[in-house]
C-alpha cells in the first residue's frame, strides 16, 4: 500500500518538474528573441508607408494635446480609417527614448510582436498545456512571416497581437460560462476595443466570441432543455454589457475618429470593401493582376508557400482536430469546447471570408497576419497531442519526432539568418525559397532594401573619395522615395532620371533593368532585391517597366 500512495506523488512530482521546465525553456525564448530584437532592431530600413503613418501618430498627438482642437488627425489622407494607437505611442516613446523616431517605431513594434508571442504562449499552455504552449510559442517565434512583420508592419501586427490578446480572453469567458468574473469582463473590454480600434476587421474578434454560444447552447439544451438554456446564455451574456461599454471607450483612445459620429464604425467597413485606391498590378503565380481581381486561392496560396513547412502541415492537422475536438467532445468540458471553436474560427472564419467575398488585397497576406498567432496555437496543441502518441511507442518514436520538431524549426530560423534584415519575404521549400518565388510573387513588397542600397552608395563614394560638381548629388528611385532620401542624407537631392546621377531600384518587376553600370547590388540567396545605378552620361528616360 505504501508503494501505491508514493507512485502517484513520484509521478505528480514529475509532472510539476515537467511542466516548470518548459515554462522556464518558454521564458528563455521570449528572452532570447527580445534580445536579438534589441541588438538589429535599427538593421530594418523605411516602407512606403512609414512617413504618413508618424505624421498620423504626431497629429493624433496633438488632437488629444490641444484638447480636441487640432482635428486634422480626423481627416488625414485615409489613415483615420484605421486606429492610430501604435502610431501615437510610438510618437510618445519617441520624446523619451535615446533612438531616433524611426528606430524607436522598429523598437516599439518589436516589443508589440513580442507581447503576441507571450499571448500566444499563454492560450496554447491555457487550452494544451505546458508543452502545447512552448511549441506553439517556438512556432510563431520561428515564423519568418510574423518576426519579420514585427520590426516594420505598424498596423497588422499591433492588430494580431491586439487579436490574440482577444481571443485569450474569449477562451477565459468560456471556460468560466455562464459566470464570467469582473476581471474577465475587464479584460474583454480592453482586448476588444484595442482589437477593433486598431483595424475594423476587429469585428471578427465579436464572431469568434459569439458563434460559439451556438454550441453552447446546443449542447446545454440536452441537460436543460431550449428555454432554460437560452436563459443560461443570456446571464452569462448580460454581465458583458458593461464590458462592450468599456470597449468602445478604449476603441475610441487609440482610434478617435470611430466615435466621432454614430455611423463611422459602418463607412470604414463600406470603405474597405470598395476600391478605395487606384488599382494597380501585382504579380502572383507569375502573372500580373488587378488586386481588385485577385484569384480566390490568393491568400490560401500564399500562406501555403510562406509559412513554415512545419507550422503549416501541424497547424491543419491541429484545426482539423481542435474542431474535432469541439464538436464530439464530453458535455462537462463545455467551456473547453467553446473555446475551441473559437480559435479554429480566428483561423477559418477570415480565409473562407477572403476567398468567398474576394476583398481588395494586395501585398502578399500582411493584412491576414492576424491569423498566423491563433494556427500556432493549434500548431502547439497538434504538437503536443502528436507527442503524446509517440510516448505511448517509447523512445524510439520520441526520438525521431525530436529529430523532425527540431529539424522543422531549425531550418526556417536559418533562413532568417540568411534573409536578415528582410525576413518577411521569406518563402519555404514547397515553392523552392525565395529563388523559386522570384519569378512567381513579390518579394520586397516593403522596400526595405532601399535603406541599405543606398547607405552602400555613400559608403562607396567615400571610399573612391568622389565629390558631387555642383555641391549635391542628384538620384531617382524605383521604389519608396524617403526611405531613401533619408539614408542617402542631405548631400543628395531627389530628381528626375533624366537629371539624376544615380538610379536605386528595387528588384521588382516594375523596375526596369536599366543600361547603366551597377554600383551596388543588394542581394538574398542569390536574389537581387535592389540596385544602384549610375547614371552620369547615360540617356535614361524613365526606371520603370512600363
Amino acid at each position: 500500500m505504501l508503494q501505491a500512495a508514493v507512485k502517484p506523488v513520484s509521478l505528480q512530482a514529475k509532472a510539476i518538474d515537467a511542466t516548470r521546465w518548459m515554462d522556464a525553456v518558454a521564458v528563455a525564448i521570449l528572452v532570447a528573441v527580445a534580445a536579438i530584437a534589441a541588438v538589429t532592431f535599427r538593421d530594418y530600413g523605411l516602407g512606403w508607408d512609414d512617413y504618413a503613418q508618424s505624421e498620423y501618430g504626431r497629429l493624433l498627438v496633438s488632437l488629444y494635446s490641444s484638447g480636441f482642437a487640432d482635428k486634422r488627425a480626423l481627416s488625414y489622407i485615409n489613415i483615420y480609417m484605421y486606429g492610430g494607437g501604435f502610431d501615437m505611442l510610438a510618437t510618445l516613446a519617441a520624446k523619451i527614448l535615446p533612438f531616433g523616431h524611426f528606430e524607436t517605431r522598429r523598437l516599439l513594434g518589436a516589443a508589440i510582436g513580442i507581447v503576441g508571442l507571450f499571448v500566444t504562449w499563454r492560450l496554447a499552455r491555457r487550452v494544451g498545456g505546458p508543452l502545447a504552449g512552448l511549441i506553439a510559442l517556438l512556432l510563431l517565434a520561428t515564423c519568418p512571416l510574423y518576426y519579420g512583420h514585427m520590426f516594420i508592419n505598424c498596423k497588422d501586427t499591433p492588430f494580431a497581437a491586439a487579436m490574440i490578446f482577444a481571443l485569450l480572453v474569449i477562451v477565459r469567458a468560456f471556460e468560466e460560462y455562464p459566470n464570467a468574473t469582473p476581471a474577465t469582463i475587464a479584460l474583454t473590454g480592453i482586448g476588444f476595443g484595442l482589437a477593433i480600434g486598431t483595424r475594423v476587421l476587429g469585428g471578427f474578434a465579436v464572431l469568434e466570441a459569439l458563434l460559439p454560444l451556438v454550441l453552447v447552447i446546443a449542447i446545454r439544451r440536452r441537460a436543460l432543455g431550449l428555454k432554460k438554456a437560452s436563459g443560461e446564455c443570456a446571464k452569462f451574456l448580460l454581465p458583458f454589457i458593461p464590458g462592450a461599454i468599456f470597449a468602445v471607450m478604449v476603441m475610441g483612445l487609440v482610434w478617435p475618429w470611430s466615435v466621432v459620429a454614430p455611423l463611422n464604425m459602418i463607412h470604414a467597413v463600406e470603405y474597405f470593401s470598395q476600391d478605395f485606391e487606384k488599382p494597380w498590378q501585382e504579380l502572383f503565380d507569375g502573372r500580373l493582376i488587378p488586386i481588385v481581381a485577385m484569384p480566390a486561392s490568393y491568400a490560401p496560396t500564399l500562406f501555403a508557400v510562406q509559412l513554415p513547412e512545419l507550422l503549416l502541415a501541424l497547424g491543419i492537422f491541429g484545426c482539423g482536430g481542435a474542431l474535432v475536438a469541439a464538436i464530439r467532445g464530453e458535455e462537462r468540458d463545455i467551456g473547453r469546447r467553446a473555446g475551441l471553436l473559437a480559435i479554429v474560427l480566428a483561423v477559418v472564419l477570415p480565409l473562407l471570408l477572403i476567398i468567398a467575398t474576394r476583398p481588395y488585397i494586395d501585398n502578399g497576406v500582411r493584412q491576414l497576419l492576424f491569423i498566423v498567432p491563433p494556427f500556432a496555437v493549434l500548431a502547439g496543441l497538434a504538437a503536443a497531442w502528436i507527442w503524446r502518441r509517440l510516448a505511448q511507442r517509447g523512445r524510439l518514436a520520441m526520438a525521431a519526432g525530436t529529430l523532425a520538431f527540431v529539424a522543422g524549426t531549425v531550418s526556417p530560423a536559418i533562413d532568417m539568418v540568411r534573409l536578415h534584415p528582410y525576413e518577411y519575404t521569406h518563402f519555404n521549400h514547397i515553392v523552392g525559397g525565395i529563388r523559386g518565388a522570384r519569378p512567381l510573387f513579390l518579394l520586397d513588397y516593403w522596400g526595405l532594401s532601399m535603406r541599405q542600397a543606398a547607405r552602400r552608395l555613400v559608403a562607396l563614394l567615400a571610399e573612391r573619395h568622389e565629390t558631387p560638381p555642383n555641391g549635391k548629388w542628384t538620384f531617382a528611385v524605383c521604389g519608396p522615395e524617403p526611405p531613401a532620401a533619408v539614408a542617402l542624407g542631405p548631400a543628395f537631392t531627389f530628381t528626375s532620371p533624366q537629371q539624376a546621377d544615380f538610379a536605386l531600384s528595387l528588384g521588382e518587376f516594375y523596375c526596369a533593368k536599366l543600361d547603366a553600370p551597377v554600383l551596388v547590388q543588394i542581394i538574398r540567396e542569390g536574389v537581387v532585391y535592389a540596385r544602384v545605378y549610375d547614371l552620369r552620361g547615360r540617356s535614361i528616360t524613365k526606371l520603370t517597366v512600363k
